[in-house]
C-alpha cells in the first residue's frame, strides 16, 4: 500500500493527473457502500452552510436541522425532549464565539462556524458542525439520522 498526500487546492500536477481516477474510486465507493445510483453523488449532497441566522440556506434548513438534532440526541444519547429542544440546539450548535471573516487569501467560504449538511433525496440526514480557521478545521459535533446509522456517517464525515 502506498499513500500519497496530494495538494488539492491549489491543484498540484499530481492532483490534476489523478483526478479522474480518484473520482471514479469515489463514485464506485458511493454506489457500492452507500447504494447511490450511478447518477449520484452530486455536489448538492453536501452543503457547507454558514452558521448565521442572516444566511438564507441556514434559515431555510434550521427547522429540519433542529428536528434531526433532537431525534439523534434522544435516540443515541437518550436525552429527554426537553434536553434537546430548539433553544438547546441553538445554544449548543448555532451560537458561536467565532465571527465570520473573509480574507483575500482565505478559503472561498471564509472563516467561521459552519454546518456541513449531508442531504439525501431532499432530506438532511447528517450535520457536521465545523469551525474553519486559518490553519485548521475543527470538528465540533456531528449528528445524524439514526435510521441511517448503517452508512457510518461519522466515519465518512471524519474522512471527508
Amino acid at each position: 500500500l502506498k499513500v500519497r498526500v496530494v495538494r488539492s487546492s491549489p491543484p498540484s500536477s499530481q492532483f490534476k493527473a489523478t483526478f479522474q481516477e480518484s473520482y471514479q474510486v469515489y463514485k464506485r465507493y458511493q454506489m457500492v457502500i452507500h447504494k447511490d445510483p450511478p447518477d449520484k453523488p452530486t455536489i448538492n449532497q453536501v452543503r457547507l452552510v454558514p452558521v448565521s441566522f442572516e444566511d438564507s440556506q441556514f434559515q431555510s434548513s434550521f427547522n429540519q436541522s433542529a428536528t434531526l438534532f433532537a431525534k439523534y440526541q434522544m435516540s443515541v444519547h437518550k436525552d429527554t425532549p426537553s434536553d434537546c429542544g430548539e433553544n438547546e440546539f441553538t445554544r449548543f450548535l448555532c451560537d458561536s464565539p467565532l465571527e465570520a471573516e473573509h480574507t483575500p487569501d482565505g478559503p472561498e467560504c471564509g472563516y467561521g462556524s459552519f454546518h456541513q449538511q449531508y442531504w439525501l433525496d431532499g432530506k438532511i440526514i447528517a450535520v457536521g458542525v465545523i469551525d474553519i480557521l486559518p490553519y485548521c478545521v475543527s470538528s465540533v459535533y456531528l449528528y445524524y439520522d439514526p435510521d441511517f446509522s448503517f452508512l457510518s456517517l461519522g466515519v465518512y464525515s471524519a474522512l471527508r
